[in-house]
C-alpha cells in the first residue's frame, strides 16, 4: 500500500494539519494541544507559549494555570529531556525517560565511591524534607545535612558537585516529587521541589516495552508519516529497541522506495487531504514539534534544497521560525530593545504576514517579555542573528 509521487507541498500541508497549525484546535485546552500535536519541548525558553499560542490562542495566563491545575506540566520525558506534557501522560512521559534521566549522573556518582544504599537514604531523606512544603535544592541540601555527599573536586569536574542531583532525579523520575518553576513560568529554570501526591505513576499499568510502543504510537499520530530513524532520534532508542517499539503498530509504507512509514488510516486520509488555497502564516519556535520532531530543516523547504543552501543542511532551525501550510516561510527573533519581532521572508510578504507577525510581536511583548529558545539564549548573544535577519528582510 502507498502513494505515488507525493507532493511534498501536499506533505508539508499535512503535517501543518496534524500539528494543528490550520486553525482546528482553535480555542482548544493546553491539555488537549498537546495530547493532539505532541509534546511541547521546555529548556527554559519560551518554546511552550508559543506552541500553545500559535494553535490555540492560548496566552501565558492560561497556560500558567494550566499547570498549577496540573492540566499540564513539565517533566524529563523522551531521551530524558525535559517536555511540557498533559495530565493524561504524565505516566507515560516518565516511564519513557526513566533511565536517561537517572542513568548519567548516577553513573559518575557510583564511579566516585557513592553507594545504592547512599542513595536510597538520601532519596528517603528528601523526601522527608518536603513533608512540609515545597523547597528549592539550597533548602533540600540545607535540612538533608550529611546525607548529602560531597564528591570533591573531581565530582565538580564532571558536573556533579555532590550526590543531591542524583535524588531529585530519581525521585522525580519515580513520580514522587515533582519541580515546580519559582516564578511559575515554565521559560524559567529557577525551581522548588513538592511531594506529588497522589503519585502520577501508581497503578500505571504498562511496562516499559508497553510505554515505548505507546510512544511509537503517538509519535507517528503527532509526526506520520516519518521514518524509523527519526523516532530513534526523538525516543532516543537504539535500532533494535527502535523496531521492537514499533513493531505491531501496523504502519504501512508512505509510497514505494520510501522510508517514511503511516498507519494506514491515515494515508487514506492524507490522499484524501488537499492543500488549503490561502496562506496560514504562523510563528513557532525554532523548537516547534513541525521540525523538533523530525529533526530536519529540508524537509520543510518550499524548494529545492540547492536554493537554501545556508539552511537546508541544517538539523536544527537557525532561528524561530515563520510557516505556511507547513513549509518554511522565513525566520524571526524578538529583539528586547525595541521590544518587536525582527524577521525575514523568502518571497515578498503579504499582508497577511506582516498582521501576523505584528499579532505575535504583541503577545511576545506584553505577555512574555522575550523569546529565548533557552536559558542562556540572552539578548546580546542573539544580536548577530537580528541584525542578520533585518539585513535580508524583504
Amino acid at each position: 500500500m502507498g502513494t505515488k509521487s507525493l507532493d511534498p507541498a501536499r506533505l508539508r500541508a499535512w503535517w501543518s494539519h496534524r500539528q494543528g497549525l490550520d486553525g482546528t484546535l482553535a480555542g482548544a485546552t493546553a491539555a488537549k494541544v498537546l495530547d493532539a500535536t505532541g509534546w511541547a519541548r521546555s529548556v527554559g525558553g519560551a518554546t511552550p507559549y508559543l506552541a500553545l499560542h500559535a494553535r490555540a490562542g492560548i496566552g501565558r495566563a492560561a497556560a500558567d494555570a494550566a499547570a498549577v491545575e496540573s492540566a499540564i506540566h513539565e517533566l524529563p520525558a523522551a531521551r530524558g529531556c525535559t517536555y511540557v506534557v498533559p495530565a493524561a501522560h504524565y505516566a507515560l512521559a516518565l516511564t519513557v525517560g526513566r533511565s536517561f534521566n537517572e542513568s548519567n549522573d548516577k553513573r559518575i556518582a557510583l564511579k566516585l565511591g557513592v553507594t545504592e544504599k547512599e542513595i536510597d537514604r538520601l532519596c528517603a531523606k528528601v523526601l522527608d524534607t518536603l513533608r512540609d512544603g515545597p523547597l528549592d535544592p539550597e533548602q533540600i541540601k540545607a535540612r538533608a545535612g550529611s546525607a548529602v555527599k560531597d564528591l570533591g573536586e573531581e565530582g565538580k569536574k564532571k558536573g556533579l558537585a555532590t550526590t543531591l542531583p542524583v535524588a531529585l532525579a530519581t525521585l522525580q523520575s519515580a513520580g514522587e516529587i515533582r519541580r515546580i518553576a519559582v516564578n511559575g513560568r515554565f521559560d524559567s529554570q529557577r525551581y522548588r521541589y513538592a511531594r506529588w501526591s497522589p503519585n502520577p505513576c501508581a497503578g500505571f499499568p504498562l511496562t516499559l516495552e508497553e510505554s515505548l510502543r505507546e510512544l511509537a504510537r503517538l509519535y507517528w499520530k503527532w509526526a506520520g508519516p516519518a521514518t524509523l530513524s527519526e523516532f530513534q532520534w526523538f525516543s532516543g532508542l537504539g535500532v533494535k529497541a527502535g523496531k521492537e517499539a514499533v513493531a505491531g503498530l501496523g504502519l504501512v509504507t508512505l509510497e514505494e522506495g520510501s522510508e517514511r512509514l503511516i498507519f494506514p488510516e491515515d494515508l487514506d486520509a492524507l490522499r484524501a487531504f488537499r492543500v488549503p488555497k490561502e496562506p496560514r502564516f504562523a510563528l513557532v519556535s525554532s523548537l516547534d514539534g513541525i521540525a523538533l520532531l523530525r529533526r530536519g530543516v529540508k524537509d520543510l523547504l518550499p524548494g529545492p534544497a540547492a536554493s537554501f543552501p545556508r539552511i537546508s543542511g541544517l538539523s536544527d532551525l537557525p532561528s524561530h521560525a515563520i510557516v505556511d501550510r507547513g513549509a518554511l516561510a522565513g525566520l524571526w527573533e524578538f529583539d528586547p530593545e525595541r521590544a518587536e519581532i525582527a524577521w525575514m521572508s523568502f518571497e515578498k510578504a503579504p499582508k497577511t504576514l506582516q498582521a501576523e507577525v505584528e499579532r505575535v510581536s504583541a503577545f511576545v511583548r506584553d505577555e512574555l517579555g522575550d523569546a529565548r529558545t533557552f536559558s542562556l539564549d540572552s539578548p546580546k548573544s542573539r544580536a548577530p542573528r537580528i541584525q542578520a535577519l533585518r539585513n535580508t528582510r524583504r
